[in-house]
């Protein structure tokens, strides 16, 4: 095993093998959802643009989302289960930064907000009814997953 992938084991990051992946991964769903596909095991897909905490450069996930009203969106930071995502990281830190792009459609500038307490609990019971696979992960993670609703800019 090189020693890269070593340390990325020890200090819990994706191995270069496990992050090429991801990222060529990552790369197909936008062009999909740029196309206009966006859904993902019956759950739909947006890009989410956000700028990278430490780099200062853009980054672009595809990340499933839940409709909240008209013109409002939740997103869920699971990750890998045992830490939040990248992405989260850098949304939280730049949110002022932050566009979201739904299939075929074009990019449009977004507010991030973090829900707490009991605005946490009716988010995380529409995404559970609307994705049970998600609610089945986060009871098997030891951390509360972050819910985040994105309203426009």
């Amino acid at each position: 095993m090189a020693d890269e992938q070593r340390t990325a084991q020890r200090s819990g990051g994706p191995g270069p093998v496990s992050r090429w992946f991801q990222l060529r991964m990552n790369a197909r769903a936008n062009k999909r959802i740029r196309k206009g596909k966006g859904s993902f095991m019956g759950m739909d897909l947006l890009i989410l643009t956000t700028v990278g905490k430490r780099s200062g450069q853009p980054r672009q996930s595809p990340v499933a989302w839940f409709g909240d009203g008209d013109d409002s969106w939740l997103i869920v930071a699971s990750g890998g289960g045992d830490r939040n995502p990248d992405w989260y990281a850098n949304l939280m830190a730049n949110p002022d930064r932050a566009t979201i792009e739904l299939p075929g459609r074009d990019p449009v500038a977004v507010r991030p907000l973090r829900l707490e307490g009991a605005e946490r609990e009716q988010g995380w019971q529409l995404i559970a009814t609307a994705a049970p696979q998600i609610a089945k992960y986060q009871s098997k993670s030891d951390r509360q997953y972050p819910v985040v609703r994105l309203t426009p800019r």
